[in-house]
């Protein structure tokens, strides 16, 4: 059974996590956060350290929803290249999908914590380096089962991601869902003439 300090902690994060990733780091003031949860700052403060703890906290949080959707969805493709297709079908509607919670997690604080929040950059830096991984292990498992040909899995999965995320940037800023769903086809067409066998 969860603990009421738990309940708290919990309803804290889920509250101002898509305040912190809307409006970054210092953009959230304690203010924002009180008005939100409706606590008070010792409330607050009684559950986290400070506000850098809770913002960390916080883009976890947000990271963990989309990482654990794109795992759901995946989990359903039995073929490694079956599921790098996937995930370029799951960006399709990914702006759809993080509406709700302020856009893209690792864009946002990405862009807010550099040059700003040194420990929160990193922590994007690590997001992003896990995410590109488990790319590289789809090609690998594909390698290994034939599907793919023999390529670099690193040197695919940072192209992958960095067509995935700089299509997730342009849409966002150009407020037009054509510039992902443009860069998913073309990335679908590398993955067809460049790794499919």
């Amino acid at each position: 059974m969860i603990s009421k300090a738990q309940q708290t902690a919990d309803f804290i994060v889920q509250t101002v996590a898509p305040i912190f990733n809307k409006n970054g780091y210092y953009g959230t003031s304690m203010s924002d956060i009180t008005a939100a949860t409706g606590l008070t700052k010792g409330a607050i403060y009684g559950n986290f350290k400070n506000k850098e703890e809770l913002a960390f906290i916080a883009f976890k949080y947000n990271v963990d929803r989309v990482v654990n959707r794109i795992k759901e969805e995946l989990s359903k493709i039995d073929s490694p290249l079956q599921q790098l297709y996937g995930l370029l079908d799951f960006y399709r509607e990914y702006n759809e999908y993080t509406l709700d919670y302020g856009g893209c997690p690792i864009l946002n604080i990405g862009v807010d914590a550099n040059h700003q929040n040194p420990e929160l950059l990193t922590r994007v830096q690590q997001v992003v380096e896990k995410l590109q991984f488990y790319i590289a292990k789809m090609i690998s498992l594909g390698i290994e089962a034939g599907e793919i040909k023999a390529v670099n899995p690193n040197d695919y999965a940072r192209r992958i991601f960095c067509l995935i995320e700089g299509a997730v940037f342009m849409a966002c800023t150009m407020e037009d869902n054509n510039y992902i769903s443009e860069m998913m086809d073309h990335a679908e067409r590398i993955v067809r003439s460049e790794l499919e066998r």
